[in-house]
């Protein structure tokens, strides 16, 4: 892999100047560990350690890791294209890895804007200095906590770049898997979907262990062993964050089988997914008696 602190046209990046101060570089963290797996360049050697301790015990994770980025990008391009969606709100949007949601959806529709909400110092770093989109269109960058949904939906950043009166998709990229019972997951995301419109939609990615629960097991303790506890999900309770919403064919499966576009190199087993997918629309208001 590459060597510490390059960025993406080799010059020292990652460490360098007062920017990225705030960055713990001695311990892992779970957007850096993606990066690395799925072979980024803007991670630490704690990431890297992480890692391959994880891949040694799952050697299909990077597979894994690889089909959710794709169900990502396919699920984006469905719903610029096909729902004529224009605004998205990004959560937990991870480093920057191209192509990002705004180049998909502006390349579909260069007046698509985003808006990404993360809190790592280091991603807050890289997206200012790496996002920039299409003139007609609008890209911003939030730092701030998925749980403060509150905050996230009354911050000038997202009332800026988005019109909330307008369909906006959702997006909650794998992420929920890092929100234990505690923190009500489903009811995080249900109260950033709320005010919403009529028209907006929900795409998640869930993380799950009911195909490989003795390997995905093994790698959520490695994550738990470096302070990222992890809380895994069934498909009965994926389908709890989209109660009330109206699923997009073909439902919540496996990332791998939400709508393939035959564009993928890899051959990828069930067994080696760890993560279900599924797109939403909120319904209009039911007119009252």
């Amino acid at each position: 892999m590459d060597s510490d602190a390059m960025d993406r046209d080799g010059t020292a990046g990652a460490e360098a100047g007062p920017e990225n101060d705030a960055v713990d570089t001695g311990t892992a963290h779970a957007a850096r560990i993606y990066d690395y797996i799925i072979g980024g360049k803007d991670h630490f050697p704690a990431d890297r350690e992480a890692g391959d301790a994880m891949v040694r015990e799952w050697p299909a994770l990077p597979v894994h890791m690889r089909a959710n980025r794709d169900f990502m990008n396919r699920a984006v391009r469905h719903l610029a294209r096909e729902a004529g969606i224009r605004q998205f709100l990004d959560i937990g949007s991870g480093i920057p890895t191209s192509p990002n949601i705004h180049e998909i959806a502006q390349a579909a529709a260069p007046d698509s804007r985003v808006v990404y909400v993360d809190n790592d110092p280091l991603v807050l770093d890289l997206s200012r200095n790496l996002m920039s989109g299409t003139p007609e269109g609008r890209t911003a960058y939030l730092e701030a906590d998925m749980r403060d949904p509150a905050g996230i939906l009354a911050a000038p950043e997202f009332r800026t770049a988005l019109d909330p009166g307008r369909p906006v998709a959702l997006t909650v990229i794998a992420i929920v898997h890092f929100l234990l019972d505690e923190h009500d997951a489903v009811g995080i995301v249900r109260r950033l979907l709320d005010p919403l419109p009529p028209g907006s939609h929900l795409a998640m990615s869930i993380g799950t262990a009911d195909f490989a629960p003795e390997e995905v097991g093994r790698v959520a303790r490695e994550y738990a062993a470096r302070g990222m506890p992890m809380r895994l999900r069934t498909r009965a309770e994926a389908a709890e964050f989209f109660s009330g919403l109206d699923l997009v064919d073909p439902g919540i499966v496996q990332v791998h089988h939400w709508r393939p576009d035959g564009t993928g190199t890899e051959v990828v087993r069930d067994a080696d997914i760890a993560m279900y997918g599924a797109v939403a629309r909120k319904p209009s208001a039911a007119p009252a008696d």
